[in-house]
């Protein structure tokens, strides 16, 4: 059996969304995974963040990959021009 530990990064922001998140990964987690909860608050946290392609939260990475379905979010702004942003109301 290996020693090895999987590193699972949380990267939260405090709110409750994200709380309820690292609640469901510290219940889905087992002995052999080191769970880090990381707050997108701290410079340094926002830069692994953005290095992992974080683009929003919460999210999770699993051994220094973003989970897939922590990917492809975030703003963009072909959504945001369709919903009305930069256009006055008509």
């Amino acid at each position: 059996m290996s020693d090895t530990k999987r590193l699972v990064e949380v990267f939260s922001a405090g709110c409750p969304v994200c709380d309820e998140a690292v609640e469901r990964v510290k219940n889905l987690a087992c002995k052999s995974c080191d769970v880090r909860v990381l707050d997108m608050h701290d410079p340094a946290v926002a830069e692994r963040a953005r290095n992992l392609g974080v683009r929003s939260v919460p999210a999770v990475a699993v051994d220094g990959s973003l989970a897939s379905c922590c990917a492809g979010r975030g703003l963009e702004e072909v959504a945001l021009r369709a919903a009305g942003l930069g256009a006055p109301r008509g």
